[in-house]
């Protein structure tokens, strides 16, 4: 069902280009590619920007709250990195109302559309809240599969879907495909880990010690550092001159 904005302003794919292009900041763009790694050879290459802010972009996305799912994969395909982010935000809003049936559609949409999720601001900003949410009861198996991936992106969304699980106390998926990603040669992927296994710590500081006790030789620095950034001194220094 459209919201009110939608059905009465008939707002499509098109009118949220434009409106986004409305925005656009050269300034902010030519920062944001540097940010966002999109030089030849680095992470995010290829990628362009518009330069429009994220409170700019979440402030969008609510005019069009109740677009149709073939408008939201115009939108992810599109080459324009605001784009693809507003487009997470109404596919976000679109699986937080829809019921089961419709939830399993968008669960099945995102991952046919991963290589359009294809930065880290934007497998943070919507894998838990899609995936995560869907597989909150349900076997788990695909995020072993995302986690085994070629993709960058795909691996670190197996690591960052678990962020739903960690928030309801269920941490047993984060540490084990952390343990997968123990191997992985990117860095972002190390910093991922290493943020949700602190997000674990927060949760049980007891369940992230023994793990870490348990784990400290295979882990990469980068991820121990991230796993440890909010125990005490004493604590952190135990664990970094283990390595």
């Amino acid at each position: 069902m459209k919201t009110k904005a939608v059905q009465q302003m008939d707002l499509g794919a098109k009118d949220l280009e434009i409106l986004l292009f409305k925005k656009q900041n050269k300034k902010s763009a030519k920062g944001a590619e540097r940010f966002f790694k999109c030089g030849k050879g680095q992470y995010g290459e290829g990628d362009k920007f518009l330069g429009v802010s994220v409170p700019e972009c979440r402030k969008i996305a609510k005019h069009f709250f109740g677009i149709s799912l073939s408008d939201i994969e115009k939108l992810l395909q599109n080459p324009w990195h605001e784009v693809r982010l507003v487009s997470l935000f109404l596919l976000i809003e679109h699986f937080r109302v829809s019921n089961e049936k419709e939830q399993k559609k968008i669960f099945d949409f995102y991952l046919k559309n991963t290589k359009y999720i294809n930065n880290w601001d934007l497998v943070d900003t919507s894998v838990y809240k899609i995936v995560g949410e869907f597989l909150l009861e349900k076997d788990r198996i695909v995020l072993y599969s995302l986690a085994q991936s070629k993709s960058l992106w795909e691996r670190r969304m197996s690591i960052v879907a678990t962020y739903r699980f960690i928030k309801n106390g269920d941490f047993k998926d984060a540490l084990e495909i952390s343990k997968i990603l123990s191997k992985d040669s990117e860095d972002l992927i190390h910093k991922a880990c290493g943020w949700m296994l602190r997000e674990v710590g927060k949760k049980d500081k007891k369940v992230l010690s023994k793990f870490l006790d348990n784990n400290f030789k295979i882990l990469p620095r980068t991820t121990l550092r991230y796993a440890i950034e909010r125990m005490d001194e004493k604590e952190r220094k135990y664990f970094l001159k283990r390595v």
